[in-house]
């Protein structure tokens, strides 16, 4: 008899984009003129960088030379681009970070479901509400969780409600938690989390001997000054944390995918005898083991924007999208719907009009304006009462959604 993992059933029947899709789907089939807009998932529009085409075309045409061809890479990545990013995110920045913490991923969705399998089942979990649903369902599908509660939380999580009360940035817990789930420029509120906030958490983690994730996938659309871009800029971070990053949004790798996490060589975590083990150690061994590396082609892409003309061409894709951001938020406030985030984000956190639930809100937009949001409750019961737009649509169709939204 082949038994299956119970946890999986514990988890609601769909994952919320697969929901998503399912209900625009049916609504297409039922009226196949319609012209639908799609602002929910956060998926771009914009081609690739043109440095990023030709070093991956460059890479293929290693590929076909006896002479240049590459096998199996090293699981940790290579070490061209793992030396560009500490350089250029890290290093240029004040930040004091080696390439041989660096280890390069196909992206950070799967960095962010994986990470937990370094530490025990037994580890107490804290994360944001609402979140990106990837942190809190890789650890009911791992066991760390009880069951689904009528309320919409999950037993043994704790949960850090954020809302405009608290301006979407959460409390520290009156109770110890091993694992805290941090997500700045936040996915799905589109707001960030202050340098004092952040060195709260930090402190918080050190005093608990706790492991702070932190989800910095949105850090290129940083534009206020004074927002931190990275875990590591707050003192004593890497002694307790470990940051994620993606060229997903930055270059517009989503299906060309290439991500990395950073593992501060000092950061450690106790085994059952009370050793402290380098946690490092254990990420490098469950990618020797469970992965054979990223791409070469899709490695030297992602290199090439760490060049100027990379740069400069990535700042204009980030500018692109982030223009939408301000013609969404300037047309959500014209029909008086209030809205957050879009300044240091591409996400439009807005609240539902008249009390309105969100996914009725979602079947209004559907319906009634052929536009497509996620509904706020997909991310947590503390998301009820908001919704998502992003800003990756191309323009002619951002603009087309506010008018039709207006």
């Amino acid at each position: 008899m082949a038994f299956i993992n119970d946890n999986y059933q514990k988890l609601p029947g769909n994952y919320l984009f697969s929901e998503i899709a399912k209900r625009v789907a049916k609504f297409q089939s039922e009226n196949p003129n319609a012209k639908i807009i799609r602002l929910g998932i956060g998926d771009v529009t914009q081609p690739l960088p043109q440095v990023c085409v030709d070093a991956m075309k460059k890479a293929v045409d290693e590929m076909s030379n006896a002479a240049t061809f590459r096998g199996y890479g090293p699981e940790q990545g290579y070490a061209f681009l793992r030396e560009k990013i500490a350089d250029y995110n890290y290093k240029r920045r004040g930040i004091d970070i080696n390439a041989d913490e660096i280890f390069i991923s196909d992206g950070s969705k799967c960095d962010c479901g994986n990470i937990q399998e370094i530490f025990s089942l037994n580890s107490k979990i804290a994360i944001a509400d609402p979140v990106y649903p990837v942190y809190l369902d890789t650890n009911v599908m791992a066991g760390r969780t009880g069951s689904l509660k009528a309320d919409g939380h999950f037993e043994g999580v704790v949960y850090l409600p954020c809302n405009a009360e608290n301006n979407f940035s959460p409390s520290i817990p009156n109770e110890h938690v091993d694992l805290i789930y941090l997500c700045s420029p936040n996915n799905p509120t589109g707001t960030t989390l202050s340098r004092e906030a952040l060195q709260n958490w930090v402190d918080y983690a050190k005093d608990n001997n706790a492991v702070i994730l932190y989800d910095a996938a949105y850090a290129a659309y940083i534009t206020e000054t004074d927002v931190p871009r990275s875990i590591f800029e707050i003192s004593g971070a890497r002694d307790c944390a470990i940051e994620l990053r993606s060229f997903s949004k930055t270059a517009g790798f989503t299906g060309t995918r290439c991500g990395y996490v950073v593992i501060p060589n000092e950061l450690t975590g106790s085994n059952s005898a009370g050793d402290k083990i380098p946690l490092k150690n254990l990420w490098l061994r469950r990618q020797t083991t469970k992965f054979n590396g990223t791409a070469y082609i899709v490695q030297r892409g992602a290199e090439a924007i760490y060049s100027e003309e990379g740069q400069a061409q990535v700042h204009e894709l980030i500018n692109y999208y982030m223009e939408n951001a301000k013609i969404i938020r300037e047309g959500l406030k014209k029909v008086n719907l209030t809205a957050y985030g879009g300044v240091n984000a591409p996400y439009i956190w807005l609240q539902t009009p008249d009390k309105m639930s969100s996914w009725n809100f979602f079947d209004k937009l559907l319906t009634e304006a052929n536009v497509v949001g996620t509904p706020g409750a997909g991310f947590g019961p503390c998301g009820e009462g908001y919704f998502r737009l992003t800003a990756f649509g191309n323009r002619e169709n951002t603009i087309e959604a506010m008018n039709r939204i207006s």
